[in-house]
């Protein structure tokens, strides 16, 4: 019997999909191991809480505040005194109108209270904070 034939002597006409499913599973391998560092942002050690997880069907805007008391508009830095008229102009045309702050666990509380002033002073309603779920041991 030959190569590429059955029994019946005709020649075999399916296809090999062993050589796909290597090449895909080496993909998936790639993309699991380089997805992580792809992510962006500005590096906070979030307080460790139990809350329920914040419902976002909408893509809201995130304020962090580093240890370092910078402040940020999803990734860019902004002062204090400007964050207020930012946000008026960031919000402007929107509907929903929803922030979530991330602030560093060694921030002074007196500033984080500033920043929750000057969201709502913006006129934005909805504010979340974000944390991180306790590790369980």
């Amino acid at each position: 019997m030959a190569m590429g034939t059955n029994c019946d002597g005709q020649y075999m006409s399916d296809i090999n999909v062993t050589p796909f499913v290597d090449v895909m599973l080496v993909l998936l391998i790639i993309f699991m191991v380089a997805a992580p560092m792809m992510t962006q942002g500005v590096d906070v050690s979030l307080p460790k809480v139990t809350a329920k997880n914040v419902n976002s069907e909408i893509e809201a805007l995130t304020i962090t505040i580093n240890k370092d008391g910078k402040i940020y508009i999803n990734t860019y830095e902004v002062e204090l005194e400007l964050l207020k008229e930012k946000l008026q102009k960031i919000f402007e045309g929107r509907r929903e109108q929803q922030v979530l702050l991330r602030a560093d666990e060694h921030v002074p509380y007196g500033l984080v209270v500033k920043v929750m002033a000057e969201i709502k002073g913006a006129g934005i309603e909805r504010l979340g904070m974000l944390t991180e779920p306790p590790v369980k041991s």
